[in-house]
């Protein structure tokens, strides 16, 4: 199955917006030519639930589901009724026994992942010295970035495992909360460029050239550099990093290989990203961008989640009318039916905003499949929650 791709065109009017097609969820789950489900967008728009939402509606209809989270607040392990999670998938108990399907989640370790692509990747001695390493530490707990290109390690990983061993015929990426969306696509770039940039192959070259070459190296000028970056990172710094980047200069092909390899991954019809937002007008925007670079990129897309949407429960009456109607009761005392009708009108209201934001949308992106799952009145917390989710999100 090869999901729609977004097209920009013309903005349309509001009535021929409202006729966007829709998201179906459920013919995407059981399609088995669905393998990888990228859930993406801004943060705080609700896609760790959505990913988990996904996979369990996914694993009760007979796939078998890996969630992979990247969400710290660890809010997926406690809905789906786990203590925690960690870097090894986790089997979810009661799910999927009837239909045969089954769900796994796990949660990305950052610097796990990254120490054991040390250690696939080099040999015994070399992968000691990078671990042990004072500025490998470092980069690989906190340089920018690091957090998306270990994702795409792990779904690379995972993707392995299951062609492998058939672990698993339906992966679902919950991408990290950045600060921006596209930081999941573009940091495999941005980490390979960085370990293959000019900086990096000046700090090697103490570690390449050895003896003679090294002091010829530094007599026609490097000296002079080595010496300002000596000042400051401060000496001993400056000796970690050549020594991790002597260490780790086997490895920088490896590196750039395997994010081709997830990258092109990312870009096949088994792919499909499911872009999440809120109705928010900076939400709405960022998934806008998102599904032009998805576009752009030739990345299969499935449709637009607006989850959050406020719905009025009396859809006939408007916002206006029953503001005055609540003054006409208060005026004659009845000040419970008063308090009912505004809270009425404040969700009119709210719910208005959000058909014209996603109308707004919708209007700028024609070909785009959407789905809105209304406000809960509560936070999701269990596998009943989650459900509810699945439920709304396959139009129920």
């Amino acid at each position: 199955m090869t999901p729609p791709k977004s097209r920009r065109t013309a903005p349309r009017t509001p009535a021929r917006a409202a006729r966007a097609p829709k998201l179906d969820v459920d013919t995407l789950l059981k399609d088995r030519g669905t393998r990888i489900i990228v859930c993406c967008g801004s943060g705080g728009v609700g896609k760790t639930t959505t990913a988990a939402a996904l996979g369990l509606r996914a694993a009760e209809q007979g796939r078998k589901v890996v969630v992979l989270t990247i969400d710290p607040a660890r809010r997926l392990a406690q809905s789906l009724g786990l203590e925690a999670l960690d870097n090894t998938p986790r089997p979810v108990p009661g799910v999927g026994g009837r239909s045969g399907g089954g769900l796994d989640a796990m949660m990305l370790d950052m610097k796990r992942t990254f120490d054991e692509v040390v250690v696939a990747h080099s040999s015994p001695e070399k992968a000691r010295a990078i671990l042990d390493n004072p500025f490998y530490q470092a980069v690989s707990s906190s340089f920018a970035g690091t957090q998306e290109y270990m994702a795409m390690e792990k779904l690379g990983q995972l993707r392995a495992q299951s062609d492998a061993d058939g672990s698993w015929d339906l992966i679902v990426v919950d991408t990290p909360p950045s600060r921006s969306a596209l930081d999941f696509l573009d940091a495999p770039n941005r980490l390979g460029s960085f370990l293959d940039g000019r900086f990096i192959r000046l700090l090697a070259a103490p570690a390449k050239a050895g003896g003679r070459a090294y002091l010829k190296v530094f007599n026609t000028g490097v000296n002079l550099v080595a010496s300002t970056m000596s000042k400051v990172l401060g000496g001993e710094m400056l000796r970690d990093v050549q020594t991790f980047v002597g260490a780790l200069d086997t490895m920088f092909g490896g590196f750039r290989e395997r994010a081709d390899v997830t990258y092109a991954l990312l870009k096949q019809p088994s792919t499909a990203f499911v872009v999440v937002a809120a109705p928010e007008r900076d939400a709405l925007r960022e998934a806008s961008y998102f599904v032009d670079r998805l576009d752009a990129d030739g990345m299969p897309l499935a449709g637009l989640v607006v989850n959050r949407v406020q719905q009025a429960r009396v859809p006939r009456l408007s916002a206006a009318r029953a503001r005055a109607a609540a003054e006409e009761r208060a005026a004659a005392g009845d000040q419970l039916t008063a308090g009912l009708l505004t809270v009425h009108a404040g969700m009119a209201e709210a719910a208005a905003r959000h058909r014209n934001l996603v109308e707004r949308f919708t209007a700028g992106h024609p070909d785009t499949a959407v789905v809105q799952v209304p406000a809960l009145a509560e936070d999701v917390h269990d596998l009943t929650g989650l459900r509810a989710v699945g439920t709304a999100l396959a139009g129920g």
